[in-house]
């Protein structure tokens, strides 16, 4: 199959999957062809699919995931202050590292709601719909909802990294609290301590409870590096931690509060 062929495939396997979809006409144009395909996977529950589906859904990804580039870890410049640290602007879906950090919701089984912006929804669609079946899987075994604070880690199918560390950051209902602060502050010695416990060497984190959880930026990025940067002074298997930002507005953030990179020429 081309790809175009992969993508009418995978739109017309999820289409047939509910009675409800049957009057969805299939775009014309590419873009919407891609956007129908994204919504249909958000709303997808986690129930079995066919090898076949799996095969083609992993082709396509797979190339989209090549168009799209991949960045390595490894590469991205290191901080001055401490060689094991980073602070890279872009799409974390396209971090070649051994884990990258999901701010997940509660259910942990992704986000629902069709083409939003998280990074929950972007991670579940890139990967594939394995991602949520193998939550679901956790989940079920779990029998509630994952509490804040806490980590879980799966593979990551078919995203570039290893891993995806699942973390539920804190929602913040007005005032910041000193149990928000300690929430987020555990959301990121979770992950650490467990990506440590599997050995893994490189682990990006996201802004974890900003946007829609409401954790002011400022606070977070504080709480962040306060932690990893403690976590580091215990020797483990970590030896690099990018900080991954998507905003202009947390660059700077994060940038006054490590500083510069390594090689980067002094101000006049």
């Amino acid at each position: 199959m081309t790809h175009e062929e992969q993508r009418r495939y995978l739109i017309r396997a999820l289409l047939a999957e509910d009675a409800g979809y049957q009057g969805i006409a299939v775009p014309e144009d590419a873009q919407g062809q891609r956007d129908l395909l994204r919504a249909l996977m958000n709303l997808r529950p986690p129930r079995p699919v066919t090898q076949e589906f799996l095969a083609v859904q992993d082709a396509y990804l797979s190339a989209r995931r090549e168009r799209a580039g991949v960045v390595d870890a490894l590469a991205l410049p290191v901080l001055r202050r401490d060689r094991r640290l980073a602070l890279w602007q872009g799409d974390i879906t396209t971090l070649r590292a051994d884990a990258i950090v999901n701010a997940a919701n509660s259910g942990l089984r992704g986000c629902f709601r069709p083409l939003h912006a998280c990074i929950d929804n972007q991670i579940h669609t890139q990967s594939g719909v394995q991602l949520r079946l193998c939550c679901d899987e956790l989940m079920n075994r779990q029998g509630h909802d994952e509490p804040a604070g806490r980590a879980k880690l799966t593979p990551a199918f078919n995203l570039p990294c290893r891993y995806v560390l699942h973390t539920v950051g804190p929602a913040v209902q007005g005032r910041v609290t000193r149990r928000d602060r300690a929430l987020l502050a555990s959301c990121y010695r979770s992950c650490l301590e467990l990506a440590a416990a599997h050995g893994l060497e490189s682990v990006a984190f996201c802004c974890i409870s900003t946007g829609v959880f409401h954790f002011p930026n400022r606070e977070a990025a504080e709480i962040a590096v306060k932690t990893v940067t403690g976590f580091l002074e215990t020797p483990s298997s970590i030896q690099r931690v990018i900080f991954n930002v998507f905003q202009d507005a947390d660059r700077q953030l994060y940038r006054a509060l490590l500083g510069p990179d390594e090689g980067a020429e002094e101000a006049p």
